[in-house]
């Protein structure tokens, strides 16, 4: 008989996997993905800073809140056993916003170094590839068929979060680039390695996890340039409409891959 851990359900109504195949527990990847992704990590930079400045909360009381919801959504992710649109990207959304203030507290309230932040971010992360190689044979987020395996992911993402928080406002704040600059920057180098995996044969995990990791300080460039006033560089938008407005939009895709995931299944059902 084959595991539960291992096939899972597709849904959490229950419903096995007919073909036989193991069933990935995360999203696949698909340009809707990286579209959610790039919204995701823009809302992790405006709503914490919202929470934290604009209502007052300070970084601390914020990091509580906003953790405790991460772990409550996170539960259900790791309790689904299979992909669920809603609570996968709910997952993706509240953990950006943790990353963030991981790296937001180690700074602002412990006066760490955004060079120092960015370097033991960057050492964490690969210490969380080299075991779920060694552990795993493989760093594919196309074969996250058990548990270990996704809390590797999920290990791996949140660093990516702090470590893009911390490597964006290294770039955007301390070298001077400017949001805007920042911004085109981390554009143009997901541009050259999705070049690079096109039409240069680049590995295919490698240009995931490369492109993954660009897409936090993407996110928060343009984050920062929406809500920034214009003497610190940004464009005046606040952090209360960019957080709503990205937020609404990523509300809209995930209801829309919700019921194309809901008609797959009734059709494999069938």
């Amino acid at each position: 008989m084959k595991s539960v851990e291992v096939y899972g359900a597709l849904n959490q109504d229950g419903l096995s996997n007919l073909s036989g195949k193991p069933v990935n527990r995360i999203a696949d990847v698909t340009m809707l993905f990286w579209i959610i992704k790039v919204l995701s990590t823009t809302v992790g930079e405006t709503a914490a800073d919202y929470l934290a400045l604009d209502l007052d909360l300070g970084l601390v009381v914020t990091s509580y809140i906003m953790t405790g919801a991460f772990l409550i959504a996170f539960y259900f992710q790791l309790r689904s056993r299979a992909y669920v649109p809603a609570i996968y990207w709910t997952v993706v959304v509240l953990i950006s916003i943790v990353g963030t203030l991981v790296s937001d507290n180690l700074v602002d309230n412990l006066g760490v170094s955004l060079v120092t932040t960015t370097v033991v971010f960057s050492i964490g992360l690969v210490l969380v590839f080299v075991l779920w190689y060694l552990s795993e044979r493989t760093l594919s987020v196309h074969t996250i068929y058990t548990l270990r395996r996704e809390l590797f992911y999920w290990a791996a993402i949140l660093l990516t979060f702090s470590l893009g928080t911390s490597g964006g406002d290294l770039v955007a704040e301390r070298l001077d680039v400017g949001y805007a600059q920042s911004t085109l920057l981390f554009a143009t180098m997901i541009g050259g390695i999705a070049a690079a995996y096109f039409f240069f044969d680049l590995d295919a995990v490698l240009a995931f996890w490369l492109a993954y990791i660009l897409t936090r300080p993407l996110g928060a460039s343009m984050g920062d340039l929406l809500a920034k006033i214009p003497d610190l560089g940004g464009l005046g938008f606040g952090t209360t409409v960019t957080s709503l407005v990205f937020l609404g939009t990523i509300v809209g895709l995930v209801a829309y891959l919700a019921r194309r995931h809901e008609l797959m299944l009734k059709e494999i059902a069938r």
